[in-house]
Order: structure tokens, then sequence, then C-alpha cells
């Protein structure tokens, strides 16, 4: 009963919008705690309001400079803002720098700024594995805008599209053949392009080359939302305000056709699919699940049963007798 009445507290404060206890709140979520499901309970009530911006574009462009820029810009409309920043992993130390909100520091005793730096721990897409749930506490806290920002991604790492309201890629002159690197994956998932370091030779080549980008893709509906091409020197807070107001645009034309209720129910499903498949895997892990595995991989290899038939068996399995298949 101590846990429960805990718990209570934390949500409690946590609503209050105590940054102590938002950083609790996602320390548990980062942790798998036993108390998350308790957590997210009582939190669900109270979300679905924030805004929620996605960040991304290959390393090198700028992306936490003009993640504390946006913040700033946000912060002189009387924005509360919260930011997860997600930092690689390493593939040997399993450690993370965390290093974004090195530079975010003029919001450090900002109390209507939450900045979360988050480690991958090795999950793909640019993301890390409990960001959508240290978005429902940010969302529950009060933040009206979430920003969050992708470690450096390249052409697959394209998961914050499915995380986000509104999607910003994120490109900067100088950096080689950079949008044709990227241009198989981000290039298909911004709402609002950002020319960076536009204070550079060949900021204008490069915005011209993504508009040629853009162009090759297929017609669009005349209604259908148009993605603006912006230019910014970030450092400066040079061009924000125009940033801002292009995704205040996106999210009213979103609201205003459907589109936003939408993309936030793909979004939930994608997040309750995600915790489905994480029980599965746990239950798989249990002894008795790991028998079955076990028993139905030998007849797999020995050619009395084929692969689909073992999976469909395992899975009718765990979901018949749930209970023994816990991980310890």
């Amino acid at each position: 009963m101590a846990r429960r009445t805990d718990v209570a507290e934390l949500v409690a404060q946590a609503l209050a919008g105590q940054p102590r206890a938002v950083a609790r709140l996602i320390s548990l979520v980062e942790d798998a705690s036993p108390l998350l499901r308790e957590v997210m309970a009582a939190l669900a009530p109270h979300t679905g309001q924030a805004y929620v911006v996605g960040l991304t574009g290959p390393p090198g462009v700028g992306k936490s400079t003009s993640t504390s820029a946006l913040v700033s810009a946000y912060r002189v409309l009387g924005k509360r803002v919260g930011v997860l920043a997600v930092d690689p992993s390493s593939p040997f130390s399993g450690g993370a720098l965390l290093g974004d909100r090195i530079r975010m520091q003029d919001h450090a005793t900002d109390p209507d700024v939450f900045i979360r730096s988050m480690a991958s721990r090795g999950h793909l897409g640019g993301l890390a594995w409990a960001t959508p749930q240290a978005l429902r506490v940010l969302d529950a806290a009060g933040c009206d805008v979430v920003i969050v920002e992708t470690v450096g991604v390249g052409q697959s790492e394209v998961e914050v599209a499915s995380a986000a309201d509104t999607t910003v890629v994120l490109l900067a002159p100088g950096m080689g053949d950079g949008i044709q690197a990227a241009k198989a994956g981000i290039l298909e998932i911004g709402d609002v392009y950002v020319v960076n370091k536009a204070d550079r030779d060949g900021a204008q080549t490069t915005a011209r080359e993504l508009n040629h980008m853009l162009s090759l893709g297929p017609s669009r509906d005349p209604d259908s939302w148009r993605p603006p091409i912006l230019k910014t020197v970030a450092s400066r807070g040079e061009g924000l305000d125009e940033v801002v107001e292009a995704l205040e645009k996106h999210r009213a034309w979103m609201a205003a056709n459907g589109t936003l209720d939408v993309r936030r129910q793909r979004r939930v499903r994608a997040e309750v699919e995600a915790i489905a498949l994480a029980a599965l895997r746990d239950r798989m892990a249990g002894p008795t699940g790991g028998r079955r595995a076990d028993a139905l991989a030998g007849r797999v290899a020995d050619g009395s049963l084929d692969p689909y038939a073992a999976a469909d068996e395992l899975i009718a399995g765990l979901l018949r007798d749930p209970g023994a298949d816990t991980a310890p």
C-alpha cells in the first residue's frame, strides 16, 4: 500500500509541474519499472494536449542548437516546453554521453522548460525505446510543446515521423552530398524543412536542391500540405520565428482536416503494439516459454514442422497460458 501512495504522490507532483517528480517518472519509464503500469494509468486522463515536434537530420547540422533556439522562440510566446534529446548509446560500453543538454544551458534555470537526455540503448530509428511513455509524462506535466530531438540519423532511421505531430527535417550546406545521403529516408517524412547554418556558402544551393528533390515526389492534391523550406542560423537565433510560424500553420492545417487526430491515433496504436510485443517477448523468455520455443525449434530443425506453423503454435501457447510464461 505504501508503494501505491508513493506513486500517487509522485504523479500528483508531476501534474503540478514539479521537475524532480517529472524526472523520477521518466526514470521509471527508462528502467521499465514494475510501477510503470500504475504510473501510466494515473497519467492517462491528463494526456493528449501537448503538441509534439520531432526534429531530425544528419549529424552535424545543428540539431541541439536548433532545439535550444526553438525553445527560446516558444518561451517568448509563453509556452511551457519539454525536450527529449536522444543520444546514441555506445555499442561497446552501452553508455551515452547525453551531451545534448550541454548546448541548452540557457534554459537550465527556466522552471517552464524541462530538458531530458535519453540514451537510445541500441534502439534503431533515431529514438529511444522509452520515448512514447516519456512523451506521456511531459504531456501530463503540462508541457504545451514537446520537442523530440533524434540522434544523428541517416536514410532508414525515420521513426520520429510516427512519434511526432509535426516532423522538422534539418539540413545544412557544406556537408557533401547530404541530400543524396538522406533522400531515401528522412526527405520523405518532413512536414517542415530547414536549412540551418544559412550564413555559410551554399545555403541557397542546398535549398534549391531540396526543393528539386521534393518536386520529384508524387503529385500533390491542391488541398494537401506543401512542406515549406526555410533557412536559419540557429546559433544566432535567426529564422526561428519563421520556423515556429510554419509549425503552427501545419498544426492548424492538421486540426482543420482531421489529420492531427489520425496521426495521434496511429502513434498510440504503434505504442500499444510495442507494449504487446514486449510482453510476448517477456513471456517467451520465461521458463515455460523457453522450453516451448526450444521444442518447436527442434521440430523445425528436423523438418517435421515449418517455421511459420511453429511461430503460430508458440504464440497460441503463450496466449493460452500467459501466467506460466512470465520471465523470473
